[in-house]
């Protein structure tokens, strides 16, 4: 502990913002990493939206405080003895700590990009070609079956026809929908 007697206030404050700064950021990462970001009770943000809006970003968080935190305290320290001012020194350790909250909003936002919701919605069917999988029989004889590809997927639906019957194999349109899994198509 002698290493933090002898050195000036300031570089000691530094050191002081710092270390606390990445224990718990190291924390926040092994955390976030074993899964334990989820709504179990365990978020260590604190969220100051008041107005209880679900925004994608919140600027005052406990996770932002510590990045800023973190790049405020090692930019002071790494450059302590580089930079003689000290006000140049504190002003560039704050557009670091700023830069470390920016880079994390970049990052979450790229992440944000990376999910995709493929839940299937028989609403995206609609106007897209399809394959006649088991025969059609004309209207009001019954339904068959179609295979439509929607976002990468294929899916296998009933479908009936208002026109005569539909073979094996036969490219249709689907021009409506009936009900969660019934689907009116046309012969193309």
């Amino acid at each position: 502990m002698d290493f933090f007697q002898d050195l000036d206030p300031m570089l000691k404050t530094l050191w002081f913002v710092a270390l606390p700064a990445t224990l718990i950021f190291l924390i926040q990462t092994i955390m976030t990493f074993a899964g334990a970001e989820t709504h179990d009770g365990l978020s260590a943000d604190f969220n100051s939206d008041l107005d209880g809006g679900d925004a994608p970003f919140q600027l005052f968080t406990f996770r932002n405080m510590i990045n800023f935190l973190l790049g405020f305290g090692w930019t002071g320290i790494s450059f302590y003895y580089i930079i003689e001012s000290r006000i140049v020194l504190i002003a560039i350790s704050l557009a670091v700590g700023a830069a470390f909250v920016v880079f994390f909003f970049i990052v979450i936002r790229q992440v944000e990009r990376l999910a995709e919701d493929n839940t299937f919605k028989i609403s995206h069917t609609l106007d897209k070609t399809a394959s006649v999988y088991l025969p059609i029989p004309g209207w009001k004889k019954g339904s068959g079956k179609i295979q439509v590809s929607v976002k990468g997927s294929l899916h296998e639906l009933d479908a009936i026809t208002e026109d005569e019957k539909i073979e094996t194999s036969t490219l249709v349109r689907i021009v409506k929908i009936e009900g969660n899994s019934l689907v009116v198509v046309k012969r193309i």
